[in-house]
């Protein structure tokens, strides 16, 4: 009798357990399906606002500027292009065909991500389809049939934006700042004909001894070098502080360093200003790196550039989203995962919102960067000054134009790379190589550590409890300051 009621309980417990489980798969099904049908609802209606914002500012760039400024949102389809004996065909799909020649040392397309011109949408999408109806009424462009028909040794495929905009920066040598962007002294000091055309750069300088190595800092993503100047700087021991050279740079486009509106800010030309403010300038030769976020990448593509050089790299929240084998569109794979077009998690609509939308972004920095002296003047006057604002200073002190390329080019464009640098510096023993997460961290998720980890095994990861993608550094300064130290110690122990 026990027996049977014993077996009856643990039947009735079963079943219990079944129901729930099917209960959560339900709800989960059902939350899903619900975030995907208000993510279709939010993401098109954002799509038509994209779509309008863009007539808005044209209109405005006309009258202030005096002149169209190219843009993205009209070339979602990939433009085709031919290339014969140096001249770049572009064949705009209802429009005029045009051929522009670039010299070869000016033009490097392979660092430009498609992700800046093609990223589907409900506009877009609508668009290629009447375009398509219309061609059917049309004859085939004439140049484009005959460029065809010619025989060319290789064939690639480039937004005529791009060209637009490299012909600007090509041909223009004094190019001053937007009307949308701040024009304050501080964020136009760049501007000035008597300042050279470099980086701005934080040193600090050992006071007395002699200096062992340098120590190059980079910032993340719409930050700059007070992450570090105002964290580390004053928090490394006085041994630290007479054995190294400190360096923390504002990355192109960012903090105080220049704001070229003409730039495309890809990998290329952030690495040249590295290498022209900071390794030419100050003759840097043995040094360690400290990245954070997107600059973990830069960081990267220096240690696989400089590998007799670099002795140890340390990575904070490295952004790496390893591509499947047989994904044939490295950078869109990689800009789904940061902007998957989801209303929730927040953090996953606010990613989606940055690098979807060309001219919705270039509004909230209308609003935020160009006003940033109103809003850092009204956060100390509501916090009476007992709150910090050197990261909405650095948060602040950007173009959209360097935020919106520098998104694009560094983290999507470099998807098909990152793998190669990994693969450098996995088989240069002699760096040190070590990654720290956040366990909290809602920006880059702590499977992207994991994956580094994976591709250079001898690398140390320590992933900190109850820390986010801020806090990691903010918060535990002393702490890691003397970690950093234990780092680069260790390296001359060997």
């Amino acid at each position: 009798m026990i027996f049977f009621a014993c077996k009856s309980k643990e039947n009735i417990q079963e079943m219990s357990s079944g129901v729930m489980g099917k209960s959560r798969s339900v709800l989960t099904m059902s939350g899903r399906f619900v975030n995907e049908a208000i993510s279709f609802i939010v993401f098109c209606f954002l799509d038509l606002v994209d779509f309008l914002l863009c007539f808005l500012f044209k209109s405005v760039d006309m009258l202030v500027e005096s002149e169209w400024r190219p843009c993205y949102c009209s070339s979602s389809a990939a433009k085709e292009a031919i290339t014969c004996s140096g001249k770049i065909l572009v064949s705009e799909q209802g429009g005029e065909s045009k051929i522009v020649s670039l010299s070869s040392t000016k033009l490097h397309l392979e660092d430009i991500s498609d992700t800046l011109y093609s990223r589907p949408s409900l506009v877009s999408e609508v668009s290629r389809l009447t375009m398509n109806e219309l061609k059917r009424f049309k004859l085939e462009d004439p140049v484009l049939h005959q460029s065809k028909r010619s025989r060319c040794s290789s064939s690639f495929t480039v937004n005529t934006t791009i060209v637009e905009m490299l012909q600007g920066k090509i041909g223009k040598q004094d190019v001053q700042h937007r009307w949308s962007d701040c024009d304050c002294k501080e964020c136009i000091s760049w501007n000035d004909p008597s300042s050279k055309s470099i980086l701005y750069v934080k040193s600090q300088y050992p006071t007395s001894g002699e200096v062992k190595e340098d120590v190059l800092f980079i910032h993340g993503f719409i930050s700059s070098s007070l992450f570090w100047t105002e964290t580390l700087f004053p928090n490394f021991s006085s041994v630290a502080k007479s054995s190294y050279r400190l360096f923390a740079v504002d990355l192109l486009g960012f903090g105080k360093s220049p704001k070229p509106s003409e730039s495309l800010y890809t990998l290329r030309e952030h690495l040249d200003m590295i290498e022209k403010s900071v390794l030419e300038a100050h003759k840097v030769k043995s040094f360690h790196i400290v990245a954070h976020s997107l600059g973990s990448i830069l960081a990267l593509a220096l240690a696989a550039k400089y590998p007799q050089y670099v002795k140890s790299i340390t990575l904070l929240a490295p952004p790496y989203y390893p591509v499947p084998k047989g994904e044939a569109q490295a950078t869109q794979y990689v800009m789904r995962q940061i902007a998957p077009r989801r209303v929730w998690p927040p953090m996953a609509f606010g990613s989606s919102l940055v690098c979807w939308y060309e001219h919705i972004t270039r509004m909230i920095c209308f609003l935020i960067c160009k006003n940033h002296r109103l809003w850092i003047f009204l956060t100390k006057l509501i916090t009476r000054n007992r709150v910090r604002t050197f990261l909405l200073e650095g948060f602040f002190s950007h173009t959209h134009n360097a935020a919106w390329h520098t998104l694009h080019n560094i983290i999507c464009g470099t998807a098909s790379k990152i793998g190669s640098y990994l693969e450098t510096v996995k088989e240069n023993p002699n760096c040190k190589v070590t990654i720290i997460h956040g366990k909290n961290d809602d920006v880059i998720p702590l499977e992207c550590s994991y994956e580094v980890q994976k591709r250079i095994p001898r690398a140390q990861l320590r992933v900190v409890d109850g820390k986010d993608h801020i806090t990691i550094v903010v918060g535990r300064q002393k702490d890691f300051a003397r970690e950093l130290e234990e780092i680069w110690s260790s390296t001359n122990d060997n």
